[in-house]
């Protein structure tokens, strides 16, 4: 329907549109649905409606001071979990139109990827471990936060792209769309805490592997866009799934290899990752003695005590987290952490 300047674009005509998409694309019109189903929308597609419920949703928004790598940083240029969510969403954004995917189905997955992540990054994750039978994962808590806690009600696909974004989780994702995220996640991670840990004085740009250095050039965009270019390319070769050329990809392994062991293993990071750990501990061993503590608008009163103490601390941003810990217990002792927690 055209009104002067404009031609109005409804979802019927969104989902005509997906017909052009490639044969290993998902459809909006072929999803296997909501938990509770619901009227359809009059101008979005499904997974539209998913991507727009989720960049409203309250963990979205704590994303900004939760951890990516370096804890609580100073700077205002290191990545946090927000900005790391986002260039994460525009690299699986630039694989799934480049692959004729579902465009809104790799950004909707992408923006929700990380809802479930503890304070202080994957130290976080560590301390949580212990509490929760088979180990705590961020996925498993992202899809707990969409499913139960916010009750965003999002469609199967966009909930099976945030339980198998890590390359730990098995099975993997169904979808094309959701294998992108898997790669932008990696992608995302090691160009851009590469430009932290040079920041950070942790690393110079020339410690980097020869090898990673020269097939995808130094970490910012260059590196991001010799990476997307790596995977459209074993991609299209390969032919049925969303995979990076064979000679990229050992060059990514080997700079995932290095950066484990110089960066998120590094005595930096090491001296941060106990301190952590133990404020993390304390506030979880704290609510369980004292479960009153915890806001009933962020409880789910069905789950077992352990359960709703570990949603309400791994909900925390790292500040959130600092400032807690500062009220319950010795806030002298935490003044005295927090320059070993940047």
């Amino acid at each position: 329907m055209d009104r002067g300047s404009f031609r109005l674009v409804d979802r019927a005509a969104r989902e005509r549109a997906e017909e052009a998409l490639a044969p290993a694309a998902t459809r909006s019109t072929a999803i296997r649905g909501r938990a509770v189903p619901e009227a359809e929308d009059a101008l979005r597609t499904a997974f539209e409606r998913d991507r727009d419920r989720i960049l409203h949703a309250k963990a979205f928004r704590r994303l900004k001071h939760k951890t990516q790598v370096f804890l609580n940083p100073d700077g205002d240029h290191f990545v946090t979990r927000l900005t790391h969510t986002l260039q994460v969403t525009q690299v699986a954004r630039s694989l799934a139109r480049a692959l004729g995917l579902n465009e809104t189905l790799a950004e909707a997955i992408a923006l929700g990827h990380d809802l479930g992540h503890s304070p202080f990054g994957h130290i976080g994750e560590d301390a949580l471990e212990p509490y929760v039978p088979g180990g705590w994962h961020h996925a498993a808590q992202g899809v707990r936060i969409v499913e139960v806690l916010e009750h965003l009600n999002l469609t199967w696909e966009v909930r099976d792209g945030i339980r198998a974004h890590s390359w730990k989780i098995s099975p993997p994702p169904t979808t094309r769309e959701a294998e992108c995220v898997r790669y932008a996640d990696r992608i995302g991670y090691l160009s851009h805490d590469a430009l932290d840990a040079v920041r950070a004085g942790v690393l110079q740009v020339r410690d980097l592997p020869a090898r990673a250095r020269a097939v995808f050039g130094d970490p910012g965009s260059r590196m991001v866009g010799a990476m997307i270019d790596a995977v459209v390319e074993g991609s299209l070769a390969d032919g049925g799934v969303v995979v990076m050329a064979p000679g990229p990809l050992e060059a990514m392994h080997e700079l995932r290899a290095f950066m484990f062991q110089r960066v998120y293993a590094s005595e930096t990071a090491a001296g941060q990752k106990q301190l952590a750990i133990d404020v993390t501990r304390r506030l979880v061993d704290h609510h369980l003695a004292h479960p009153g503590l915890i806001p009933a608008t962020y409880r789910d009163t069905s789950a077992d005590p352990v359960t709703q103490v570990v949603d309400y601390v791994s909900g925390m941003t790292d500040r959130y987290a600092l400032s807690t810990h500062d009220r319950l217990f010795d806030a002298d002792a935490t003044a005295r952490m927090r320059p070993l927690l940047r």
